[in-house]
This record gives C-alpha cells, sequence and structure tokens, in this order.
C-alpha cells in the first residue's frame, strides 16, 4: 500500500495547496507559529518528528490529547481538530515514509503503557497513520489495552478495502476531533 500513500499523499499536497497556505495563514495570525512539530514513536519504535497545524497556544505542555488542558486549545484550534485539518501536514509525513494514510496513531514516547502494549503485539512493525481502525471507532489513547488491541487487529485483517473505508470514513466525519476532556 506503500504506492497508494506516495500518489494520495502527493496528490493532497498538490491539490490541497491552497488550503494548507490558508491554514498556514490563518494560524500565523492565531498562534504565531502555524506548524506544530513533535517527535513521535514510529516504525520499529524509531523517532520521527510529525509534522501538524497548531491547534493549541504555543507553550502548551507536550502530552497526549486527553491529557491536555482543554483551555489550551484556541478557536481555530477546534474547528481545526474537529474537521480533522491539522492532520493535512501530515501528508509529508506519509510521502516522506515516516507514516502511512492508514495505521496506528504515532504516540509519544512518554506513553510508556501504550508503548508496552503495542510492542507485545507487534504493532510497531507497520508505519504510523493520520487513520486507522481506532480512529473511526472513537478509540483514543487513553485506553492504551483497547487501543493496542484494535490496531493489531486492523493491522492483522487489513485489506485494500479497509484501507479506503477507513480514510472515507474519516473524510466524512467518523472518529471526528481527539478527545479533550475540560477540566
Amino acid at each position: 500500500m506503500r504506492a497508494l500513500d506516495v500518489l494520495f499523499s502527493l496528490l493532497g499536497l498538490i491539490i490541497g495547496l491552497p488550503a494548507l497556505f490558508l491554514l498556514w495563514l490563518i494560524g500565523l495570525f492565531d498562534t504565531g507559529s502555524p506548524l506544530f512539530r513533535q517527535e513521535r514513536v514510529g516504525r520499529y519504535q524509531k523517532p520521527f518528528i510529525l509534522v501538524k497545524f497548531r491547534t493549541m497556544r504555543n507553550g502548551t505542555a507536550s502530552v497526549a490529547t486527553h491529557l491536555a488542558d482543554a483551555s489550551a486549545v484556541t478557536t481555530l484550534g477546534q474547528f481545526m481538530r474537529q474537521s480533522k485539518l491539522d492532520e493535512l501536514p501530515q501528508l509529508w509525513n506519509v510521502l516522506k515514509g515516516d507514516m502511512s494514510l492508514v495505521g496506528p496513531r504515532p504516540c509519544l514516547f512518554n506513553q510508556k503503557e501504550l508503548i508496552a502494549e503495542r510492542a507485545e503485539r507487534g504493532v510497531f512493525d507497520a508505519r504510523p497513520g493520520i487513520t486507522g481502525l481506532a480512529q473511526v471507532q472513537r478509540i483514543d489513547m487513553s485506553t492504551p489495552k483497547l487501543l493496542a488491541e484494535t490496531d493489531a487487529r486492523m493491522l492483522a485483517d487489513m485489506k485494500l478495502m479497509d484501507y479506503f473505508k477507513y480514510i472515507i470514513k474519516t473524510v466524512t466525519g467518523s472518529g471526528r476531533g481527539d478527545r479533550i476532556v475540560p477540566r
């Protein structure tokens, strides 16, 4: 499916260039720094730098979304999270080969329990993805064991139709937005 990843990420970047530029420009006024780069756990547990549009104020703690302070999310950031537009720059990660369009969402290195659960199930043998079964079923990183089991099941059962199904479900709104718990 790597060929599809390259084709679709390249097309997405070319066709989406006006939207990417507009979101970057609006983000510049929103946070002063529209792109967010963060080290994540990649294939074979190797680090890579994930690129997203910034949805939280600068200086916000680098933690899993379910642990993030909801008040740190900007108004534009809330819209981008709900619409998944904050994920668009990850097409660059897909094109580079750090990620796939479909796969387990990459976690942070400080998420030790999730890393252990995924390692036990061989999840790190695959490239992390922008979306996948867990995302369309609204399973997030707050339930590490369930997430790792879901990721492993997706990878074991993945067929070409599933690849397209997860992308279509994500684009049409399934699994809409990351869960940030209000405090």
